[in-house]
């Protein structure tokens, strides 16, 4: 039984490094279709096949794709700013869009065209054969070409270099058909050539259609797949001090992804001991998954799916000291006062100065009154009282 082993190279070091690999692998694409694209179009035209033209079309939106993605690395190279503040990586959905746009416009109206031309199939002339030999010529570059820029698209992880690649397979592929189609036409079945344009036509319009569908989802913030999601959760749940998770989010920004995530650890540790958690799983994400741009992670004491609106209902700090003066009656000034807000209800934590501690009878007292003025209060479930020892 054979095993599958995929190995993912970094991610090269900067934004800037990126671009610069993106547009040298681009530039090299630019060069590639427009000598296709001005070679098809003129002998497509003198050797009478339509199909040899439409692929000449299909080459110019090759060049378009390849500006775009020029056009798009640049932008997205660019550090974020006060109006970007997650950076310019959108901009690579937004050229994508655009792409996938244009190819399905270009790849309709082949479809119209070569539709209407049969119709009078009778007035079509002669194709000649070097419209042959450049349809074979077209196949053979644009497949050499694929295997170069999907190299490359792959080590930078970027969908919309993948979508140009996959543009070029496709063109290869469609070259292939239009081979077909010359050379059925050069054997007298002129109709060949026009159904080998349509066909074209179809699958530079259905390509279009899914790059356009693949970038709006983007655009409309869709998450990373089930066993990325899985991963990330794995990730976080492993953190020292991460007792759960909840509503954990994910949402694709180009070739990277932002993560937000609701935490649960111990309701009783303090405020800085969950914020260094937090950091702490933030960190290992980033470093575990480099397809993750940024995490951000909210610390819950408990699973508060459920009790949420319970604790929004409990009254704030000020109101809670307020109940507590005539529960803490008879006791010194506390010298800090700490609220747990859990299961619906606070328990409070009240620092008083060790002297007080020192007084047997007095702790004594202190706890049997408590304990029966806690009988009635509905908010507060228990109330602790601590030594402070050090500092004095």
């Amino acid at each position: 039984m054979g095993h599958e082993h995929h190995h993912h190279a970094p991610l090269a070091a900067t934004p800037a490094d990126r671009a610069v690999e993106a547009q040298r692998a681009t530039w090299v694409s630019v060069a590639v279709n427009f000598v296709m694209t001005v070679l098809q179009i003129i002998v497509g035209y003198l050797a009478h096949s339509q199909s040899l033209i439409a692929h000449g079309l299909h080459s110019f939106s090759d060049l378009l794709s390849d500006f775009l993605v020029i056009y798009a690395t640049r932008q997205s190279a660019h550090p974020a700013d006060s109006a970007h503040p997650y950076g310019h990586a959108r901009v690579e959905t937004a050229a994508t869009l655009i792409l996938g746009t244009s190819l399905a416009a270009i790849g309709g109206g082949i479809l119209w065209e070569s539709g209407m031309r049969l119709q009078h199939i009778e007035n079509l002339p002669t194709v000649e054969l070097s419209a042959l030999w450049v349809a074979i010529a077209t196949v053979v570059s644009k497949e050499v070409l694929y295997r170069y820029l999907i190299r490359v698209a792959e080590r930078l992880r970027s969908q919309l270099m993948i979508a140009n690649a996959l543009h070029t397979r496709a063109d290869a592929a469609s070259a292939l058909v239009v081979v077909v189609g010359i050379g059925g036409a050069l054997l007298g079945w002129s109709f060949l050539d026009l159904l080998a344009a349509a066909l074209m036509g179809f699958m530079i319009l259905r390509m279009g259609l899914e790059l356009g569908w693949g970038a709006m989802k983007e655009l409309i913030d869709t998450g990373l797949d089930e066993v990325q999601v899985a991963a990330i959760r794995a990730t976080l749940l492993a953190t020292p001090g991460v007792l759960g998770l909840h509503e954990l989010r994910t949402r694709r920004m180009a070739h990277q992804a932002l993560v937000d995530a609701h935490v649960q650890v111990d309701g009783r540790i303090s405020v800085s001991e969950g914020h260094r958690i937090a950091e702490s799983s933030r960190a290992r994400v980033l470093r575990e998954h480099p397809e993750v741009l940024d995490v951000l992670v909210h610390i819950d004491p408990e699973d508060d799916l459920d009790l949420d609106s319970a604790a929004q209902r409990l009254p704030g700090r000020e109101a809670l000291l307020e109940e507590l003066r005539p529960l803490l009656a008879g006791l010194p000034a506390p010298e800090r006062v700490l609220l747990h807000y859990l299961g619906g209800r606070v328990e409070v934590e009240v620092f008083l100065n060790h002297h007080f501690f020192e007084n047997g009878a007095a702790l004594q007292m202190a706890e049997t009154q408590l304990a029966e003025r806690l009988g009635q209060h509905s908010t507060i479930r228990s109330i602790s009282l601590n030594c402070l020892i050090a500092p004095k």
